[in-house]
């Protein structure tokens, strides 16, 4: 049991220590700065109690008031220097610890950016803000306080046990007699606050996924009057989450009182054995005095060290989670020297793709196909036939197994993705729209898109009239998600924006009007009738009776194209399309 838990803590450190020196590097001028001021502001912590002893042993002793003076000065200067050292080696600390938060925060949102497709399928939503969230606040806490007080205390008590042995050995060694026994207790207190961190970590992300999913299918949840049970169950993960916090809480109470006996044991140990030693005359009244200053000075950043533990192992577990997460490459991978596409005919060609999400679940069997410049082909079947996969890979959201993808002749995995994805353009079925304008969703980031390209592409999409009623036009703001748009509405503005972004090339629709009212499809048909004639077209489609128009019709069945040809053709072969055909036509008259 022992050595799993041990082989996880040495995992979490060597995470902080390589997310930590590779996040802070770029920033070294103000993180050098702070630790020479860190030694300034450790001598001038060892000079209170040693100006303390000279003035019991000199002035105080001789009777001698006007001694005191200088040494009160003294004492004034030090407050004074140490505040003013203090400030500016925390402020540069500051400094670089932003500014490497902030840089780490980039470089994972970006890596995220990179990702593919297979990689958001299997890792929720909720765990990626919590990534980009909870795990960087934690770091934030451990850079904007935790290390502050980690660097400073370590290194003055590390000054004040070289002072205390150069003044008078054997007070030092009856000062310090009980930190080895410190140390004993807290390795034993590390596996269990480490343990309790973790359990109380994972009971939170649980709880957190939990209630995202839930506010997710809010809708859902009240339709079907499932309130109550929802309520039940976020009280359980509430209650784990609980257990969990109350657990850490006890293991880090025990810790704290344990240091607080065996810093007063060490201090009674002073007190008697330094009395011993002054009534012997191995040591002075001052030097007693000053030793026990030491000595309370020596325990603090001890206990402030054991204050910050927790913090410490929250960022060791969110520092693993982030590196693992940086370290997860894509496996979607752009060429190294990709070839050029100046010009995009459309001309696509499957030949032989085997594909499956999962080892020995095929999804796609085989499949060959070509699809010459500008030719309009739909795609149907049942659900489960592949369709999605298929045109999915043309976008090289996934790469096949086996078999080739090509795009005017070249392998699609040879072309740069920025240059694929501008030739492709994919006009989901559930269409997204982010918080902006609709001018902004529209361009989707890209400037260069000029305000009569962005019109025209909405014209084309038919969306441009819906546009001019809404208040404000192209400025008219959309909140996130869309949610004050329609369905249709979101659906003409994604066809608008995929036109946009890729006036030439491919276009590929998802079952674009599959959840769209009436009135609406008959905009977006109107709409592919004009485009379909002008650019190469792969349509996924649910009703039939939006593509009879196509140049072709692909029937695909179990990962597999079974059928090929145009309405009529496909008509009269009796076969899988026409039975399709058929039960919709039955059902559209019932």
């Amino acid at each position: 049991m022992t050595q799993p838990q041990h082989d996880e803590g040495a995992t979490q450190d060597r995470a902080l220590v390589r997310l930590t020196m590779t996040t802070m590097a770029p920033h070294w001028r103000p993180l050098a700065v702070s630790l020479v001021l860190l030694l300034g502001t450790a001598a001038l912590n060892v000079l209170p109690p040693a100006l303390l002893q000279r003035a019991i042993d000199g002035p105080i002793a001789a009777g001698d008031v006007a001694g005191l003076w200088p040494l009160a000065g003294l004492y004034a200067a030090t407050a004074l220097g140490m505040f003013g050292l203090t400030y500016a080696q925390t402020y540069f600390l500051q400094q670089a610890g932003q500014r490497a938060l902030a840089d780490l925060r980039h470089r994972l949102f970006e890596h995220m950016l990179g990702q593919s497709q297979s990689f958001f399928g299997k890792t929720p939503v909720g765990e990626l803000v919590a990534r980009l969230t909870g795990d960087i606040d934690a770091l934030n806490a451990l850079l904007s306080s935790s290390v502050v007080t980690i660097l400073t205390e370590s290194v003055t008590l590390l000054v004040i046990i070289v002072v205390m042995f150069s003044i008078n050995w054997q007070l030092a060694v009856l000062a310090l007699a009980v930190l080895p026994v410190l140390a004993i207790v807290t390795r034993y207190f590390r596996s269990r606050i480490r343990r309790s961190s973790n359990g109380e970590r994972s009971a939170l992300a649980r709880s957190s996924s939990f209630l995202s999913e839930q506010l997710q299918g809010l809708g859902l949840i009240q339709l079907f009057g499932r309130q109550q049970q929802s309520t039940a169950e976020f009280d359980t993960f509430s209650a784990g989450y609980r257990r969990a916090l109350l657990a850490l809480r006890d293991s880090s109470a025990r810790f704290l009182a344990v240091q607080e006996i065996l810093a007063a044991v060490g201090l009674a140990l002073l007190l008697y054995g330094g009395g011993q030693g002054v009534l012997a005359g191995w040591a002075t009244l001052g030097t007693l005095v000053a030793f026990i200053q030491y000595t309370d000075r020596a325990f603090q950043p001890v206990l402030r060290l054991s204050e910050q533990y927790n913090a410490v192992q929250i960022a060791l577990g969110a520092a693993e989670r982030v590196q693992r997460l940086l370290t997860t490459m894509p496996d979607i991978q752009p060429p190294l020297q990709p070839v050029a596409l100046p010009h995009v005919r459309g001309a696509v060609e499957f030949r032989d793709v085997a594909f499956s999400y999962v080892d020995d679940e095929p999804v796609l069997r085989g499949v060959s196909l070509c699809i010459p410049p500008g030719q309009s082909v739909a795609v149907v079947g049942t659900t489960g036939a592949g369709k999605s996969s298929l045109v999915g890979m043309i976008a090289r959201f996934y790469d096949p197994q086996h078999g080739q993808i090509l795009l005017d002749g070249v392998d699609i995995r040879q072309l740069g993705l920025d240059t694929l994805r501008r030739a492709v353009a994919v006009v989901p079925q559930d269409p997204v729209c982010l918080a902006g304008t609709i001018a902004h969703n529209i361009r989707l980031f890209r400037n260069d898109i000029s305000d009569a390209d962005m019109q025209r592409a909405a014209e084309a999409a038919n969306a441009a009239k819906f546009i001019a009623q809404l208040p404000g036009g192209y400025a008219y703001h959309v909140l996130p998600g869309g949610a004050n748009l329609s369905v249709g509405q979101r659906q003409l503005l994604a066809l608008a924006r995929a036109l946009a972004l890729s006036p030439e090339g491919i276009l590929v629709l998802d079952e674009a009007t599959s959840s769209i009212d009436t009135a609406t499809e008959a905009l977006v048909q109107e709409a592919l009738e004009r485009l379909l004639k002008t650019r190469t077209s792969i349509v996924i489609a649910h009703r039939l009776s939006t593509i009879r128009n196509a140049d072709r019709i692909i029937v695909m069945q179990r990962g597999r194209i079974v059928e090929d040809g145009s309405h009529s053709t496909l008509l009269a072969q009796h076969g899988i399309y026409a039975r399709l055909h058929r039960y919709q036509l039955v059902a559209a008259s019932e």
